[in-house]
Protein backbone atom coordinates (compact mmCIF):
# COMPACT_ATOMS: atom_id res chain seq x y z
CA UNK A 1 0.00 0.00 0.00
CA UNK A 2 1.76 3.20 -1.15
CA UNK A 3 1.31 6.60 1.03
CA UNK A 4 -1.37 8.06 -0.89
CA UNK A 5 -3.80 4.87 -0.23
CA UNK A 6 -2.76 5.57 3.58
CA UNK A 7 -3.74 8.99 3.68
CA UNK A 8 -6.54 8.27 1.42
CA UNK A 9 -7.88 5.89 4.65
CA UNK A 10 -6.97 8.00 7.22
CA UNK A 11 -8.86 11.23 5.64
CA UNK A 12 -11.70 8.94 5.11
CA UNK A 13 -11.73 7.89 9.10
CA UNK A 14 -11.37 11.50 10.12
CA UNK A 15 -14.72 12.41 7.73
CA UNK A 16 -16.43 9.64 8.89
CA UNK A 17 -17.35 11.08 12.01
CA UNK A 18 -18.14 14.28 9.92
CA UNK A 19 -20.65 12.36 7.84
CA UNK A 20 -22.56 10.91 10.61
CA UNK A 21 -23.50 13.33 11.54
CA UNK A 22 -24.68 15.17 8.38
CA UNK A 23 -26.51 11.89 8.08
CA UNK A 24 -27.93 12.41 11.33
CA UNK A 25 -29.33 15.90 10.66
CA UNK A 26 -30.58 14.95 7.38
CA UNK A 27 -32.25 12.00 7.98
CA UNK A 28 -32.91 10.74 11.90
CA UNK A 29 -34.57 7.47 9.95
CA UNK A 30 -31.56 6.42 8.25
CA UNK A 31 -30.11 3.07 9.06
CA UNK A 32 -26.64 2.48 10.30
CA UNK A 33 -25.79 -0.58 7.90
CA UNK A 34 -27.07 1.89 4.86
CA UNK A 35 -24.07 4.52 6.28
CA UNK A 36 -21.41 1.44 6.47
CA UNK A 37 -22.20 0.69 3.25
CA UNK A 38 -21.84 3.89 1.84
CA UNK A 39 -18.14 4.22 3.96
CA UNK A 40 -17.36 0.97 1.75
CA UNK A 41 -18.23 2.07 -1.34
CA UNK A 42 -16.23 5.29 -0.53
CA UNK A 43 -13.10 3.37 0.26
CA UNK A 44 -13.44 1.38 -2.46
CA UNK A 45 -13.92 3.92 -5.02
CA UNK A 46 -10.28 5.92 -3.36
CA UNK A 47 -8.23 2.62 -3.75
CA UNK A 48 -9.73 1.50 -7.08
CA UNK A 49 -8.95 4.69 -8.86
CA UNK A 50 -5.30 4.95 -7.25
CA UNK A 51 -3.84 1.21 -7.71
CA UNK A 52 -0.92 1.12 -9.67
CA UNK A 53 1.03 -1.94 -8.24
CA UNK A 54 0.36 -5.90 -8.50
CA UNK A 55 -1.81 -7.53 -5.94
CA UNK A 56 0.90 -9.57 -4.32
CA UNK A 57 3.15 -6.33 -3.65
CA UNK A 58 -0.25 -4.44 -2.30
CA UNK A 59 -0.78 -7.03 0.50
CA UNK A 60 2.75 -6.76 1.81
CA UNK A 61 2.66 -3.43 1.52
CA UNK A 62 -0.70 -3.28 3.42
CA UNK A 63 0.79 -5.62 6.10
CA UNK A 64 3.63 -3.68 6.66
CA UNK A 65 1.60 -0.21 7.11
CA UNK A 66 -0.70 -2.33 9.26
CA UNK A 67 2.04 -2.81 11.57
CA UNK A 68 3.89 0.53 11.48
CA UNK A 69 0.45 2.78 11.78
CA UNK A 70 -0.81 0.25 15.63
CA UNK A 71 -0.94 3.58 17.09
CA UNK A 72 -3.19 4.92 14.26
CA UNK A 73 -5.81 2.01 14.86
CA UNK A 74 -5.45 2.66 18.81
CA UNK A 75 -6.55 6.71 17.83
CA UNK A 76 -9.36 4.98 15.24
CA UNK A 77 -10.67 2.74 18.18
CA UNK A 78 -11.17 5.98 20.31
CA UNK A 79 -12.83 7.92 17.61
CA UNK A 80 -15.37 4.45 16.77
CA UNK A 81 -16.10 4.80 20.35
CA UNK A 82 -16.86 8.07 20.48
CA UNK A 83 -18.65 8.04 17.83
CA UNK A 84 -20.69 4.73 19.45
CA UNK A 85 -21.12 7.18 21.95
CA UNK A 86 -22.81 9.63 19.75
CA UNK A 87 -24.80 7.06 17.67
CA UNK A 88 -26.18 5.81 21.29
CA UNK A 89 -27.30 9.64 22.00
CA UNK A 90 -28.86 10.02 18.72
CA UNK A 91 -30.45 6.86 18.75
CA UNK A 92 -32.07 8.14 22.38
CA UNK A 93 -33.28 11.09 20.87
CA UNK A 94 -35.11 9.40 18.04
CA UNK A 95 -36.63 7.43 20.15
CA UNK A 96 -37.56 10.35 22.19
CA UNK A 97 -38.68 11.93 19.17
CA UNK A 98 -40.86 9.21 18.01
CA UNK A 99 -42.51 8.93 21.41
CA UNK A 100 -43.18 12.63 21.46
CA UNK A 101 -44.85 11.90 17.55
CA UNK A 102 -46.94 8.73 18.95
CA UNK A 103 -48.54 10.93 21.22
CA UNK A 104 -48.77 13.56 18.78
CA UNK A 105 -50.33 11.12 16.13
CA UNK A 106 -52.63 9.83 19.24
CA UNK A 107 -53.85 13.26 20.29
CA UNK A 108 -55.11 14.04 16.51
CA UNK A 109 -56.74 10.62 16.75
CA UNK A 110 -58.57 11.50 19.41
CA UNK A 111 -59.91 14.60 18.25
CA UNK A 112 -60.34 13.32 15.21
CA UNK A 113 -62.80 10.83 16.79
CA UNK A 114 -64.25 13.35 18.23
CA UNK A 115 -64.93 15.10 15.37
CA UNK A 116 -65.99 12.23 13.53
CA UNK A 117 -68.70 11.77 16.92
CA UNK A 118 -69.96 14.95 16.30
CA UNK A 119 -70.21 14.70 12.27
CA UNK A 120 -71.88 11.29 13.20
CA UNK A 121 -74.32 13.42 15.80
CA UNK A 122 -74.96 17.03 13.03
CA UNK A 123 -76.19 13.90 10.56
CA UNK A 124 -78.42 12.45 13.48
CA UNK A 125 -79.83 15.74 13.90
CA UNK A 126 -80.40 16.94 10.37
CA UNK A 127 -82.45 13.28 10.14
CA UNK A 128 -84.42 14.58 13.39
CA UNK A 129 -85.16 17.67 11.61
CA UNK A 130 -85.85 16.30 8.30
CA UNK A 131 -88.41 13.67 10.13
CA UNK A 132 -90.03 16.94 12.54
CA UNK A 133 -90.87 18.81 9.91
CA UNK A 134 -93.22 16.23 8.98
CA UNK A 135 -95.33 16.82 12.02
CA UNK A 136 -97.37 19.57 12.98
CA UNK A 137 -96.18 23.48 12.18
CA UNK A 138 -95.92 25.14 15.73
CA UNK A 139 -94.19 21.85 17.56
CA UNK A 140 -92.38 21.31 14.13
CA UNK A 141 -91.15 24.98 14.19
CA UNK A 142 -89.91 24.68 17.85
CA UNK A 143 -88.26 21.29 17.64
CA UNK A 144 -86.65 22.26 14.23
CA UNK A 145 -85.38 25.77 16.20
CA UNK A 146 -84.01 23.85 18.61
CA UNK A 147 -82.19 21.67 16.52
CA UNK A 148 -80.84 24.08 14.40
CA UNK A 149 -79.60 25.85 17.51
CA UNK A 150 -78.08 22.59 18.75
CA UNK A 151 -76.27 21.73 14.90
CA UNK A 152 -74.99 25.00 15.09
CA UNK A 153 -73.74 24.42 18.87
CA UNK A 154 -72.13 21.63 17.46
CA UNK A 155 -70.96 23.11 13.96
CA UNK A 156 -69.32 25.34 16.16
CA UNK A 157 -67.69 22.83 18.43
CA UNK A 158 -66.12 21.04 15.56
CA UNK A 159 -64.95 24.40 13.97
CA UNK A 160 -63.49 24.72 17.81
CA UNK A 161 -62.20 21.12 17.85
CA UNK A 162 -60.55 21.77 14.36
CA UNK A 163 -58.43 24.90 15.66
CA UNK A 164 -57.81 22.69 18.89
CA UNK A 165 -56.44 20.30 16.40
CA UNK A 166 -53.99 22.75 14.53
CA UNK A 167 -53.06 24.47 17.65
CA UNK A 168 -52.92 22.79 20.66
CA UNK A 169 -51.40 25.37 23.10
CA UNK A 170 -55.14 27.03 23.02
CA UNK A 171 -57.26 23.70 24.17
CA UNK A 172 -57.09 24.88 27.75
CA UNK A 173 -58.10 28.28 27.66
CA UNK A 174 -61.05 27.27 24.87
CA UNK A 175 -62.45 24.82 27.38
CA UNK A 176 -62.25 26.61 29.93
CA UNK A 177 -64.06 29.37 28.58
CA UNK A 178 -66.98 26.82 27.50
CA UNK A 179 -66.94 25.64 31.01
CA UNK A 180 -67.89 29.26 32.38
CA UNK A 181 -70.49 29.50 29.85
CA UNK A 182 -72.27 26.45 30.59
CA UNK A 183 -71.94 27.19 34.34
CA UNK A 184 -73.37 30.91 33.42
CA UNK A 185 -76.12 28.78 31.57
CA UNK A 186 -76.40 26.78 34.60
CA UNK A 187 -76.97 29.03 37.34
CA UNK A 188 -79.39 31.44 34.83
CA UNK A 189 -81.30 27.90 34.70
CA UNK A 190 -81.21 27.10 38.34
CA UNK A 191 -82.62 30.73 39.09
CA UNK A 192 -85.84 30.59 36.06
CA UNK A 193 -86.54 27.00 37.49
CA UNK A 194 -86.49 28.89 41.02
CA UNK A 195 -88.56 31.40 39.96
CA UNK A 196 -90.84 29.04 38.41
CA UNK A 197 -91.24 27.22 41.55
CA UNK A 198 -92.30 30.02 43.55
CA UNK A 199 -94.63 30.95 40.92
CA UNK A 200 -96.17 27.72 41.15
CA UNK A 201 -96.52 27.55 44.82
CA UNK A 202 -97.89 30.74 45.00
CA UNK A 203 -100.55 29.99 42.59
CA UNK A 204 -101.39 26.63 44.35
CA UNK A 205 -101.66 28.51 47.30
CA UNK A 206 -104.10 30.88 45.42
CA UNK A 207 -106.20 28.14 44.55
CA UNK A 208 -106.65 26.40 47.86
CA UNK A 209 -107.89 30.13 48.76
CA UNK A 210 -110.10 30.29 46.21
CA UNK A 211 -111.47 26.69 46.44
CA UNK A 212 -111.91 27.13 49.87
CA UNK A 213 -113.23 30.73 49.66
CA UNK A 214 -116.13 28.68 46.97
CA UNK A 215 -117.07 26.03 49.26
CA UNK A 216 -117.77 28.23 51.97
CA UNK A 217 -120.04 30.19 49.35
CA UNK A 218 -121.01 27.47 48.43
CA UNK A 219 -122.42 26.60 52.14
CA UNK A 220 -124.07 29.90 52.54
CA UNK A 221 -125.88 29.92 49.15
CA UNK A 222 -127.19 26.66 49.89
CA UNK A 223 -128.06 28.00 53.52
CA UNK A 224 -129.78 30.93 52.35
CA UNK A 225 -131.79 29.28 49.89
CA UNK A 226 -132.77 26.78 52.98
CA UNK A 227 -133.61 29.85 54.56
CA UNK A 228 -135.66 31.88 51.33
CA UNK A 229 -137.37 28.91 50.96
CA UNK A 230 -138.78 28.27 54.23
CA UNK A 231 -139.38 32.24 54.85
CA UNK A 232 -141.69 31.82 50.89
CA UNK A 233 -143.40 29.11 52.63
CA UNK A 234 -144.52 30.83 55.68
CA UNK A 235 -145.36 33.73 53.55
CA UNK A 236 -147.44 31.96 51.61
CA UNK A 237 -149.13 30.98 54.37
CA UNK A 238 -149.54 34.31 55.89
CA UNK A 239 -151.00 35.54 52.22
CA UNK A 240 -153.39 33.06 52.18
CA UNK A 241 -154.33 33.88 55.38
CA UNK A 242 -154.51 37.92 55.08
CA UNK A 243 -156.34 38.41 52.08
CA UNK A 244 -159.60 37.39 51.75
CA UNK A 245 -161.29 36.58 48.51
CA UNK A 246 -164.05 39.86 48.04
CA UNK A 247 -160.49 42.23 49.18
CA UNK A 248 -158.76 40.44 45.90
CA UNK A 249 -161.38 40.74 43.27
CA UNK A 250 -161.71 45.01 44.75
CA UNK A 251 -157.96 45.30 44.00
CA UNK A 252 -157.91 43.24 40.69
CA UNK A 253 -160.59 45.91 39.42
CA UNK A 254 -158.85 48.85 41.12
CA UNK A 255 -155.86 47.62 38.93
CA UNK A 256 -157.49 48.06 36.24
CA UNK A 257 -159.50 50.90 36.18
CA UNK A 258 -156.46 52.57 37.20
CA UNK A 259 -154.31 51.74 33.99
CA UNK A 260 -157.08 51.99 31.82
CA UNK A 261 -157.26 55.79 33.24
CA UNK A 262 -153.53 55.54 32.48
CA UNK A 263 -153.68 54.76 29.00
CA UNK A 264 -156.46 57.04 27.96
CA UNK A 265 -155.91 60.35 29.89
CA UNK A 266 -152.86 60.30 31.85
CA UNK A 267 -150.24 59.05 29.28
CA UNK A 268 -150.95 61.90 26.54
CA UNK A 269 -151.57 64.65 28.58
CA UNK A 270 -147.64 63.66 29.81
CA UNK A 271 -146.47 63.36 26.43
CA UNK A 272 -148.06 67.00 24.59
CA UNK A 273 -146.72 68.40 27.64
CA UNK A 274 -142.83 66.79 27.13
CA UNK A 275 -143.62 68.30 23.10
CA UNK A 276 -143.97 71.69 24.56
CA UNK A 277 -141.61 71.98 27.09
CA UNK A 278 -138.72 70.88 24.34
CA UNK A 279 -140.36 73.23 22.24
CA UNK A 280 -139.86 75.84 24.82
CA UNK A 281 -136.43 74.89 26.16
CA UNK A 282 -135.03 75.32 21.92
CA UNK A 283 -136.76 78.51 21.86
CA UNK A 284 -135.14 79.48 25.46
CA UNK A 285 -131.76 77.98 23.61
CA UNK A 286 -131.99 80.24 20.68
CA UNK A 287 -132.48 83.41 22.61
CA UNK A 288 -130.17 82.56 25.06
CA UNK A 289 -127.64 82.73 22.56
CA UNK A 290 -126.49 86.28 21.91
CA UNK A 291 -127.04 87.01 25.47
CA UNK A 292 -124.55 84.15 26.27
CA UNK A 293 -121.92 85.90 23.86
CA UNK A 294 -122.43 89.01 25.22
CA UNK A 295 -121.65 87.62 28.89
CA UNK A 296 -118.59 85.78 27.26
CA UNK A 297 -117.23 88.72 25.25
CA UNK A 298 -117.46 91.62 27.97
CA UNK A 299 -118.56 90.30 31.23
CA UNK A 300 -115.59 87.38 31.61
CA UNK A 301 -112.82 89.32 31.40
CA UNK A 302 -114.11 92.24 33.67
CA UNK A 303 -114.64 89.04 35.96
CA UNK A 304 -111.85 87.35 35.67
CA UNK A 305 -109.90 91.04 36.17
CA UNK A 306 -111.90 91.68 39.77
CA UNK A 307 -111.09 87.93 40.43
CA UNK A 308 -107.45 88.73 40.37
CA UNK A 309 -107.68 91.79 42.74
CA UNK A 310 -110.38 90.06 45.22
CA UNK A 311 -107.33 87.04 44.94
CA UNK A 312 -104.21 89.39 45.85
CA UNK A 313 -106.40 91.43 48.68
CA UNK A 314 -107.80 88.00 50.29
CA UNK A 315 -104.86 86.19 49.99
CA UNK A 316 -103.72 87.37 53.63
CA UNK A 317 -106.81 86.63 54.96
CA UNK A 318 -107.65 83.63 53.53
CA UNK A 319 -104.37 82.67 55.65
CA UNK A 320 -105.30 83.54 58.53
CA UNK A 321 -108.77 82.10 58.05
CA UNK A 322 -107.55 78.87 57.12
CA UNK A 323 -104.75 78.64 60.65
CA UNK A 324 -107.93 79.52 62.75
CA UNK A 325 -110.39 77.08 61.33
CA UNK A 326 -107.33 74.37 61.65
CA UNK A 327 -106.61 75.44 65.12
CA UNK A 328 -110.69 75.33 65.70
CA UNK A 329 -111.46 72.00 64.56
CA UNK A 330 -108.28 70.37 66.39
CA UNK A 331 -109.56 71.95 69.82
CA UNK A 332 -113.01 71.31 69.53
CA UNK A 333 -112.24 67.82 67.98
CA UNK A 334 -110.06 67.15 71.49
CA UNK A 335 -112.75 69.15 73.73
CA UNK A 336 -116.20 66.93 71.69
CA UNK A 337 -114.10 63.47 71.44
CA UNK A 338 -114.38 62.43 75.47
CA UNK A 339 -117.82 63.85 75.38
CA UNK A 340 -118.77 61.92 72.32
CA UNK A 341 -117.20 58.58 73.83
CA UNK A 342 -118.94 59.06 76.97
CA UNK A 343 -122.39 59.36 74.84
CA UNK A 344 -121.93 56.82 72.86
CA UNK A 345 -120.88 54.28 75.76
CA UNK A 346 -124.25 55.93 77.72
CA UNK A 347 -126.67 55.54 74.24
CA UNK A 348 -125.19 51.49 73.44
CA UNK A 349 -127.41 49.48 75.97
CA UNK A 350 -130.45 51.63 75.53
CA UNK A 351 -129.83 51.53 71.68
CA UNK A 352 -129.82 47.66 72.16
CA UNK A 353 -132.79 47.22 73.97
CA UNK A 354 -134.51 49.07 71.91
CA UNK A 355 -133.03 46.98 68.77
CA UNK A 356 -134.72 44.28 71.14
CA UNK A 357 -137.76 45.35 71.43
CA UNK A 358 -138.32 46.45 67.95
CA UNK A 359 -137.01 43.16 65.95
CA UNK A 360 -140.85 41.34 66.43
CA UNK A 361 -142.48 44.54 65.57
CA UNK A 362 -140.30 45.27 62.45
CA UNK A 363 -140.20 40.97 61.44
CA UNK A 364 -144.08 41.24 61.50
CA UNK A 365 -144.53 44.21 59.39
CA UNK A 366 -141.88 42.62 56.93
CA UNK A 367 -143.81 39.42 56.89
CA UNK A 368 -147.37 40.93 56.14
CA UNK A 369 -145.99 43.18 53.72
CA UNK A 370 -143.82 41.44 51.66
CA UNK A 371 -146.62 39.48 49.14
CA UNK A 372 -148.18 42.92 48.68
CA UNK A 373 -145.02 44.46 47.75
CA UNK A 374 -144.49 41.55 45.54
CA UNK A 375 -147.90 41.70 44.19
CA UNK A 376 -146.80 45.46 43.22
CA UNK A 377 -143.36 44.67 41.63
CA UNK A 378 -144.81 42.25 39.30
CA UNK A 379 -147.57 44.65 38.23
CA UNK A 380 -144.99 47.10 37.64
CA UNK A 381 -142.42 44.91 36.16
CA UNK A 382 -142.63 46.18 32.35
CA UNK A 383 -142.74 49.78 33.49
CA UNK A 384 -139.79 49.16 35.46
CA UNK A 385 -137.51 47.57 33.04
CA UNK A 386 -137.68 50.51 31.05
CA UNK A 387 -137.18 52.72 34.05
CA UNK A 388 -134.07 50.67 34.70
CA UNK A 389 -132.31 50.43 31.68
CA UNK A 390 -132.88 54.26 31.69
CA UNK A 391 -131.95 55.01 34.94
CA UNK A 392 -128.63 52.72 34.17
CA UNK A 393 -127.48 54.63 30.85
CA UNK A 394 -128.44 57.72 32.90
CA UNK A 395 -126.51 57.10 35.74
CA UNK A 396 -123.38 55.59 34.17
CA UNK A 397 -123.30 59.18 32.34
CA UNK A 398 -123.62 61.17 35.18
CA UNK A 399 -120.89 59.14 36.31
CA UNK A 400 -118.52 59.71 33.16
CA UNK A 401 -118.88 63.06 33.48
CA UNK A 402 -119.12 63.35 37.62
CA UNK A 403 -115.57 61.81 37.63
CA UNK A 404 -114.67 64.61 34.58
CA UNK A 405 -115.70 67.51 36.85
CA UNK A 406 -114.24 66.00 39.81
CA UNK A 407 -110.75 66.19 38.47
CA UNK A 408 -110.63 69.35 36.61
CA UNK A 409 -112.42 70.80 40.01
CA UNK A 410 -109.08 69.20 41.54
CA UNK A 411 -106.82 70.40 39.36
CA UNK A 412 -108.29 74.28 39.59
CA UNK A 413 -107.75 73.84 43.41
CA UNK A 414 -104.36 71.89 43.16
CA UNK A 415 -103.28 75.37 40.79
CA UNK A 416 -104.08 78.11 43.44
CA UNK A 417 -102.39 77.91 46.93
CA UNK A 418 -104.70 79.67 48.91
CA UNK A 419 -107.41 76.69 47.86
CA UNK A 420 -105.12 73.86 47.89
CA UNK A 421 -105.32 73.09 51.37
CA UNK A 422 -108.79 72.46 51.42
CA UNK A 423 -108.69 70.39 48.38
CA UNK A 424 -110.32 66.91 50.03
CA UNK A 425 -112.12 64.49 48.13
CA UNK A 426 -115.30 65.22 50.12
CA UNK A 427 -115.31 69.07 48.76
CA UNK A 428 -114.35 67.72 45.26
CA UNK A 429 -117.04 65.23 45.34
CA UNK A 430 -119.72 68.01 46.38
CA UNK A 431 -118.47 71.01 44.20
CA UNK A 432 -118.98 68.24 41.24
CA UNK A 433 -122.20 67.41 42.27
CA UNK A 434 -123.05 70.90 42.51
CA UNK A 435 -121.72 71.61 39.54
CA UNK A 436 -123.72 69.40 37.90
CA UNK A 437 -126.85 70.36 39.64
CA UNK A 438 -126.77 74.06 38.59
CA UNK A 439 -128.25 73.17 34.99
CA UNK A 440 -131.17 70.99 35.84
CA UNK A 441 -132.39 73.84 38.74
CA UNK A 442 -131.74 76.72 35.98
CA UNK A 443 -133.90 74.32 33.56
CA UNK A 444 -136.57 74.00 36.23
CA UNK A 445 -136.62 77.49 37.56
CA UNK A 446 -136.92 78.58 34.04
CA UNK A 447 -139.91 75.94 33.23
CA UNK A 448 -142.01 77.26 36.35
CA UNK A 449 -141.48 80.88 35.28
CA UNK A 450 -142.45 79.83 31.87
CA UNK A 451 -145.39 77.69 32.73
CA UNK A 452 -146.74 78.84 36.24
CA UNK A 453 -148.15 82.12 36.43
CA UNK A 454 -147.92 83.38 39.96
CA UNK A 455 -151.50 84.15 41.81
CA UNK A 456 -152.45 87.42 41.62
CA UNK A 457 -152.64 88.86 45.42
CA UNK A 458 -156.21 90.42 46.28
CA UNK A 459 -156.16 93.89 46.43
CA UNK A 460 -156.33 95.59 50.55
CA UNK A 461 -159.09 98.06 49.91
CA UNK A 462 -159.22 100.63 53.05
CA UNK A 463 -162.90 100.46 52.73
CA UNK A 464 -164.02 97.62 53.33
CA UNK A 465 -165.59 97.14 57.01
CA UNK A 466 -165.11 93.61 58.36
CA UNK A 467 -168.52 92.97 60.44
CA UNK A 468 -166.82 90.37 62.86
CA UNK A 469 -164.22 92.03 65.17
CA UNK A 470 -162.65 90.31 68.34
CA UNK A 471 -163.45 92.47 71.35
CA UNK A 472 -160.50 93.74 73.42
CA UNK A 473 -159.49 91.05 76.03
CA UNK A 474 -160.28 92.38 79.48
CA UNK A 475 -157.49 92.21 82.36
CA UNK A 476 -159.08 89.65 85.14
CA UNK A 477 -157.44 92.43 87.53
CA UNK A 478 -159.89 95.37 86.01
Amino acid sequence: MTKFQVSTLKSLFIVCPFLWSFCAEIGATMAISKLATLLIFLALVFTHGCADVSVDGEVENIVQVVRSDDSDLSILKIELQELKSKIQKLESNLDEKNQELKRKDEVIAQKEKIISAKLDSISLLESEIASLQKKEKLDAEEQVGKAYARAHELERQVDDLKRQSEMLNGVKESWETLANEAKKRTNEASLKLENFQKIHEEQKTRIRVTEQALEVSKEEMMKAKFEAASKIKELTEVHGAWLPPWLATHYGHFQFFITTRWNEHAKPAIDVVIEKALDKAAQAEKWAEPHVKTVKAKYIPAVKERWLVVKTNVKPHVETLTTKTVEFYKTSKSVITPYAVKSKEAIGPYYLEVKKFSKPYVDQVATVTKPHVEKVRVVLKPYTKKLVRASGKFLESYAVYHQKVQGTVKETLHKHELIRPLATRELEWFAASAILALPIILLFNICSAIFWKKPKKPAHNANVHHARRKGKRGHPDK
